[in-house]
């Protein structure tokens, strides 16, 4: 299964984001197999019932990847996996999401509250910010962000609100360390919720991974720019299949 990469929607918006992604990965790699996945049903269960139903349902002996919320699920997977995942990849993802003491490079704590109460009392319109702060750093920003809430699941105002709160709680950090699989980790310039300034944590926590940080780009670089986004983890599979 080493030829199938198993990517990971993101909080909110649904697998769309990342088809072109796929598509444009298969088309750089015609034995590459690459399958996106809705996020679980967080409305019910906890975080242990939502790994193991991603345990069990996904592939065996496959790459684990995903977009930001996804990306964190994938490192936690990937980390109870090991050896039965051949490799990680998050795009624009944070193994802590909102700051803490020791780690800054994140959301700040007010924000992502101030986003949470938003989501509780109105969640379309908090949905159609989060779209547009998902643009933000793209040309045509404003154009994108609606091209991203249009394309949108719909998604129930509970299940919203308990992928926020994993957000918000999950810590990946260990599980990123305890994979001892090859990973790489992309972060976008301009992204407005994952800082970039995040790529020197992640060296810390774990020197043996690559990291790259793709120049102008959004939060929602997957869909703002397949092919370079592609070309880039090709390269990094072709990397570790020639070591």
């Amino acid at each position: 299964m080493r030829n199938r990469l198993v990517l990971l929607a993101g909080w909110g918006l649904g697998v769309a984001p990342l088809e072109p992604l796929a598509l444009a990965l298969q088309g750089l790699n015609e034995r590459l197999h690459v399958q996106v996945e809705p996020l679980p049903d967080f409305s019910e269960g906890d975080f242990a019932d939502w790994l193991d139903e991603l345990d069990t349902s996904l592939p065996q002996d496959c790459w684990l990847g995903g977009w930001s919320l996804g990306g964190m699920l994938a490192t936690a997977l990937a980390a109870r996996r090991q050896e039965r995942c051949c490799g990680l990849l998050t795009l624009a993802s944070n193994p802590c999401f909102v700051a803490r003491a020791d780690w800054p490079d994140a959301m700040s704590v007010e924000t992502f509250k101030a986003f949470e109460e938003g989501c509780r009392s109105d969640p379309v319109a908090t949905l159609k910010r989060f779209a547009l702060l998902c643009a933000q750093g793209a040309d045509d920003a404003r154009g994108f962000g609606r091209l991203l809430y249009s394309s949108a699941s719909q998604t129930g105002a509970e299940a919203l609100l308990a992928g926020l709160e994993l957000l918000a709680t999950v810590d990946v950090r260990k599980a990123l360390q305890q994979f001892s699989g090859p990973q790489l980790h992309l972060l976008g310039e301009g992204d407005a919720l994952v800082p970039a300034t995040l790529s020197s944590a992640l060296l810390t926590l774990q020197p043996d991974i690559e990291v790259g940080v793709l120049e102008s780009g959004s939060h929602a670089f997957v869909l703002e720019r397949p092919h370079e986004v592609a070309a880039v983890i090709q390269a990094f599979l072709s990397e570790v299949a020639d070591d």
